[in-house]
Order: C-alpha cells, then structure tokens, then sequence
C-alpha cells in the first residue's frame, strides 16, 4: 500500500515527553528537525524511499535523539512533540518553546 501525504498528515497528533519515552528505550523513536514537513518524512519512511531518507539523514533533518536531546527531554517531562506513528516508529518534532 502507497502512504499518501495527506492521510498522513491527517494523523499527526501531538505528546509530551513522559508518554513518548517508553518508545525511546525500544529504539522506536525518530526526531524530524523543523525544516522538514513531519508527513514528508513519513511518507519517505513508510514508502521505504532510501534515497530520500539518507538524503534527510545527511542533511541533518532525520536521525535517532542524541544524549543531549534526551537529558533534556527527561528534565522537562510535560515537553510536547508533534507525532506521527508509521510503524514501527514514532517520528516526533519538537514543538518550539516561547522563550521571554
């Protein structure tokens, strides 16, 4: 089955850190940066596009949390991610903070 980019994007949901965290210690979770459009990514995943994906990898856009990513993220366990779910794995963006 094609992944269509607007039944995607239609499921984006959004969650806080301590629900998402459970999925991090099986290996289930993808951060997407800012710059990429969260149903793109599944789309490319879902699909199994290798280029597109190592394209998103090299360039920085798509890759597994890092040590500091998650330090952070488990201090502040109510911080909310915009999701998506295509399985196996949840791909999250974080959702900026307003900063005074």
């Amino acid at each position: 089955m094609k992944a269509n980019q607007e039944e995607l994007a239609l499921q984006v949901d959004e969650a806080e850190w301590g629900w998402l965290r459970p999925h991090l210690e099986r290996g289930g979770i993808i951060v997407i940066s800012h710059g990429l459009d969260l149903a793109d990514a599944g789309v490319g995943i879902a699909e199994d596009n290798t280029a597109a994906v190592q394209g998103w990898i090299s360039a920085g856009m798509l890759g597994k949390p890092t040590e500091e990513q998650i330090e952070e993220w488990d201090a502040d366990q109510g911080r909310r991610f915009r999701t998506l779910i295509v399985s196996p794995f949840i791909l999250v963006q974080e959702i900026a903070i307003a900063r005074a």
